[in-house]
Formats: C-alpha cells, sequence, structure tokens
C-alpha cells in the first residue's frame, strides 16, 4: 500500500509475527486505510461508533474523556507502533466514550476494519489468523492493565493509592527496588490525584523510611527487611 511501511507495521502489536511481504498482502484484504492529521484534530468524536481499530503509523493521539461542564481529563495516549480503539471496534454498537485527539503535525493512523480481521478471507491464510490472534491478546493485555489501575486507585487515600501501586510495581519487578514507567505528573493522572499533594505523600513516606525515590527509581526498605 502506497504511503504505509510494512516493515513498520510487521513490527507493531497487531501485525506480530506476520512478515513484511505477508503484511503488504493482507492491507487490502483488511479494507486497510491511511489517514493524516494536523495537531489538535479529532481522529474520533465520542459517542461515534467505531468499526476500526488504529495503529499510529507517525506522530501521536491522546484520549480525552470530558464531563457534562466541559472539563477534560487525559485516559491515555498512544505514539507511532501502538495500537487504539481495539474493544469499541470489536463491538461496533458501542458507542464511543471518549474523544481521540492528534498531539503532533502531522499525525498519520491506519485504520482496520476489525470485521476483516475477525472474518477470515476467502484464502484462510494462516497469518490472518496470527492478526486476529494479536487483535485478542491486544485487548487481553489492556484489560489487565485496567484491572491493575481499578486496584491501585480503589484505596480511598493518596497515600494509600501511591502504596498499592508501588506494591504492584514490586511484585512485577521481583523487587523491592525498581522503576516505574511514570514522571511525577504522570503517576499523578494514572492514580487520579493532585501531584503536589502526590509529592507531599512521597516526602512523608520518605521521611518514615518507607520508601525511598529518585526520579522514577523507587526502593522499599521494609519489603527489602522480609527479604
Amino acid at each position: 500500500m502506497r504511503g504505509v511501511d510494512a516493515e513498520f507495521l510487521s513490527k507493531t502489536p497487531l501485525f506480530r509475527g506476520v512478515t513484511p511481504q505477508e503484511v503488504n498482502e493482507m492491507l487490502g484484504c483488511l479494507a486497510a486505510r491511511p489517514k493524516t492529521y494536523e495537531k489538535g484534530d479529532l481522529v474520533w468524536v465520542e459517542g461515534s461508533p467505531v468499526k476500526s481499530v488504529g495503529i499510529v503509523l507517525e506522530g501521536g493521539v491522546r484520549v480525552e474523556g470530558a464531563d457534562v461542564w466541559g472539563n477534560a481529563s487525559v485516559m491515555g495516549s498512544f505514539s507511532a507502533g501502538e495500537l487504539f480503539g481495539e474493544a469499541f471496534a470489536a463491538l461496533q454498537d458501542e458507542p464511543l466514550l471518549t474523544n481521540v485527539v492528534a498531539t503532533k503535525t502531522p499525525t498519520r493512523v491506519l485504520f482496520v476494519d476489525v470485521t476483516h480481521i475477525m472474518h477470515s478471507c476467502p484464502r484462510a491464510c494462516a497469518y490472518h489468523a496470527r492478526v486476529a490472534e494479536n487483535l485478542l491478546a491486544s485487548v487481553a493485555r489492556k484489560n489487565v492493565r485496567l484491572t491493575r489501575r481499578i486496584r491501585d486507585a480503589a484505596p480511598k487515600s493518596i497515600k494509600g493509592k501511591l502504596l498499592a501501586y508501588l506494591s504492584t510495581q514490586s511484585k512485577l519487578a521481583g523487587s523491592s527496588e525498581f522503576d516505574i514507567p511514570f514522571t511525577r505528573q504522570q503517576l499523578a493522572d494514572y492514580l487520579g490525584v493532585d501531584r503536589c499533594a502526590l509529592c507531599t505523600v512521597i516526602g512523608e513516606l520518605e521521611r518514615e523510611g518507607k520508601l525511598t525515590a529518585n526520579r522514577r527509581r523507587f526502593s522499599l526498605p521494609e519489603v527489602a527487611a522480609r527479604r
């Protein structure tokens, strides 16, 4: 397909395990279509039906939720190579709950019709089945991440939320010392708390000896002492 790098696509989650040549053969079968946006353009609008998954080819997109008063909050962001919209596209009759906005100029997105992924083409090629498996795996991975986020955000206090999150990260790392993938602002957004209040709590916990923090590096001395 003109303007679409099959080598690049073969390394994305949707086409993992599919060769660039096979990707090229599939794009027409999957009714794939690229589209270019400017920064601030709406890629998808809240309330609209979604029939395709999006793969960011260049630039990035941001998922925004808004209440009835117009207050917006960032729900997530996706950069080049990442996949978005899988769950809503698979359901098709479920209206989108958020806006998806381009964050850079240019932002290029490849849309792939989910119906064509879930129903094999007449050739029933093996790599078509692989793409369907990859789509299911992507939805499952995001569901696991959402479950973790719900668990981390369940405590009522900022301290409780932070310790729940750090506990999860420590278990995933298999160590009492680990790096987190967030800046302080990103961590505050993830936990749904104020950044300044979060930094205050981190300082309090450091003074109590419950943790040490250096940028994205955290250590839990009490956990280390139990091992």
